[in-house]
């Protein structure tokens, strides 16, 4: 199993058409003499991003939420990610973020696409987890950010759309 973290933003000066991609799922066992048994790692990490996995990123992914040593420099990393990107986005100046698209891809909790809302981008988020999309929406509405960012449920396989820019941020890709 490759495990593989992307960053991606991409410059409000190019438009990006996205459109879903088939690609095939799962792997084989390689045991001699035994039958294949395949995975199906989407449904693995859409089952523990709905549970379990929910519980603890909503928890470090919130301000308030009491958090391992670990798990606080992991929210302590996030948050300097998501910062530097905002910092890229403020340096861009308010016209250039009010009158762009954006989409935020593997969306989480809403941590990059809800400070995006506030400053006035239109913002199309996903997750591949139900739980997080909804959290998402959730905060969005607490802020009144409902019509400026909506959150669906959707892999990174699947996002289509047009966007002048596309985030994706401490997202693992299993292949």
């Amino acid at each position: 199993m490759l495990a593989l973290s992307i960053s991606l933003l991409l410059p409000s000066s190019l438009a990006l058409h996205l459109t879903p991609a088939l690609t095939p799922r799962g792997r084989a066992s390689a045991r001699a003499g035994a039958q294949p048994v395949c995975v199906d790692d989407k449904a693995e990490v859409q089952e523990y991003f709905n549970n379990e996995g929910f519980n603890r990123w909503n928890r470090i992914y919130s301000e308030d939420g009491e958090v391992n040593a670990v798990q606080m420099d992991i929210r302590t990393g996030h948050a300097q990610t998501v910062d530097k990107i905002l910092a890229w986005v403020d340096a861009d100046g308010k016209e250039s973020v009010s009158k762009g698209t954006w989409c935020d891809a593997g969306c989480g909790v809403g941590s990059l696409a809800l400070p995006l809302a506030q400053r006035g981008a239109k913002v199309v988020a996903s997750d591949i987890s139900e739980a997080m999309a909804t959290e998402a929406s959730r905060r969005a509405e607490a802020a009144g950010l409902g019509d400026k960012a909506t959150f669906t449920t959707s892999d990174l396989e699947s996002l289509s759309g047009e966007y002048d820019t596309v985030s994706c941020i401490d997202v693992s890709s299993q292949s």
